[in-house]
């Protein structure tokens, strides 16, 4: 009886508790499209001046509790959109008080809209009347790495070594091919469907040497960069929405994690996915947890939510330049520095990323690897923009539109792009073009 009495009391103070506080919980949208937008900092302040500062989780959202029946001013701030507040009073009668807030992004009315045509007119740097060009690689002596199909990639296809006038030497792949990879070391690696195949060209020869697919995708492709005696390299996995970037020091063998990427939003939607598999299925990630000490949940979301229409890979790339490594956080909206110890430097805001429908933003940086230049693709009406990356305040003053539309595998080499185009409606072959870009960086 007396504990009957005792929760009978902390019930009526927990409705008397909940009776005086609300739960607020504010949608940050874009005015002008409508999506969601994160990051945002969020000072409230309420009737006694007090400020509290939260920030906009992924999904846009900011949730706090506030007491009934006061007033509120919210103030909100983001590197790209107008500043903003909102008075209310937290008078609903319900539990939670929904807001919606629309912000203008003041910044995109500037973005792309310097458009710069490239110097010249296209070059055609390789034709054919019986090949077309699935994918090319440029070498450190200026020949080409063409992989090249008559009429169907996976029927047949074949490695040519061309050196900007003629065809030195061409070899037959073993294998259904799909692409040309380089990796840290500027190597040309063919992946097929069951093996990838390293490339080295001497004395106009071809050799191939053959690795395993696992072997190449765990040891080789994780590697970013490597220095005197440094090796970069990430733990990137395809199916797991987070990943680390670490330096291996070779002198002494130790490791050292510089940042972690991580789309919080996908994490939490990934992991979710356990709670509406069946039972047989929850057995069974519970059996393989026992067995390999990674998390249940873990296994249901790489099996199951990576499946669905969801599920997006992680894209956070880094680049080596002047002993500098620059990581591109798109989940935090940062663009981080840090020196060749992998030490902190410093961050700036970045966001060539949002409204990619509108502005046509791909998830594809390049790297120049003669000027060490980092640019950004966008893609819009068919027609490719090239974006130079200030890697002091992570600006793109200007875009540079590509001549043609609908071009392929574009790559960025000496101030100059290269892409693989065949007209529209047209029985011509895929062909390798270049344009000269109005830029004359120097060597790193």
């Amino acid at each position: 009886m007396k504990l009957l009495v005792f929760f009978s009391i902390l019930f009526a103070f927990a409705s008397i508790f909940a009776q005086d506080s609300l739960v607020v919980k504010v949608q940050l949208l874009d005015k002008k499209s409508n999506d969601v937008v994160q990051n945002v900092n969020v000072t409230i302040q309420n009737p006694t001046g007090r400020l509290f500062i939260e920030t906009a989780n992924p999904k846009g959202v900011v949730v706090f509790k506030a007491a009934r029946n006061q007033q509120l001013k919210l103030s909100f701030s983001h590197p790209i959109y107008q500043s903003a507040t909102k008075e209310f009073a937290t008078n609903s009668p319900d539990d939670t008080l929904a807001l919606m807030v629309y912000l203008t992004a003041e910044k995109f009315s500037n973005i792309g809209e310097v458009i710069v045509k490239p110097i010249g007119v296209p070059h055609t740097i390789y034709e054919s009347q019986r090949l077309s060009v699935a994918d090319f690689e440029i070498q450190k002596d200026g020949t080409y790495i063409l992989l090249a199909y008559p009429k169907r990639l996976t029927k047949g296809s074949e490695l040519l070594v061309y050196d900007g006038q003629k065809v030195i030497n061409s070899f037959q792949v073993p294998g259904v091919a799909k692409e040309l990879k380089r990796d840290f070391r500027g190597n040309s690696h063919i992946v097929c469907a069951e093996n990838v195949y390293g490339v080295k060209v001497a004395d106009q020869t071809i050799q191939l040497s053959t690795i395993p697919k696992e072997y190449f995708a765990k040891y080789i492709m994780p590697i970013v960069d490597t220095n005197l005696s440094n090796v970069y390299f990430s733990t990137f996995n395809a199916i797991y929405p987070a990943f680390d970037y670490f330096k291996l020091d070779q002198l002494d063998s130790s490791y050292t994690k510089i940042v972690s990427i991580e789309d919080k939003l996908m994490m939490d939607l990934y992991l979710a996915e356990y709670k509406w598999v069946d039972v047989r299925t929850k057995l069974w990630a519970k059996q393989r947890e026992r067995e390999t000490g990674i998390a249940a949940e873990v296994w249901v979301g790489a099996n199951y939510f990576t499946r669905s229409l969801y599920y997006k890979e992680l894209y956070a790339p880094m680049f080596h330049y002047n002993d500098t490594l620059v990581v591109f956080d798109y989940y935090l909206d940062r663009m981080l520095r840090y020196d060749a110890n992998g030490d902190f430097i410093n961050s700036v805001a970045i966001f060539h990323h949002y409204q990619a429908k509108a502005n046509g933003w791909k998830k594809d940086l390049m790297q120049d690897p003669i000027t060490g230049k980092i640019y950004a693709r966008f893609e819009k009406g068919g027609y490719t923009y090239i974006g130079l990356i200030d890697t002091e305040t992570g600006e793109i003053k200007e875009r540079i539109q590509l001549e043609y539309q609908w071009v392929d595998k574009v790559a960025i080499h000496d101030n100059e792009v290269y892409y693989v185009y065949r007209p529209l409606e047209s029985i011509q072959k895929r062909y390798l073009y270049k344009e000269k870009l109005p830029y004359e960086f120097k060597p790193m």
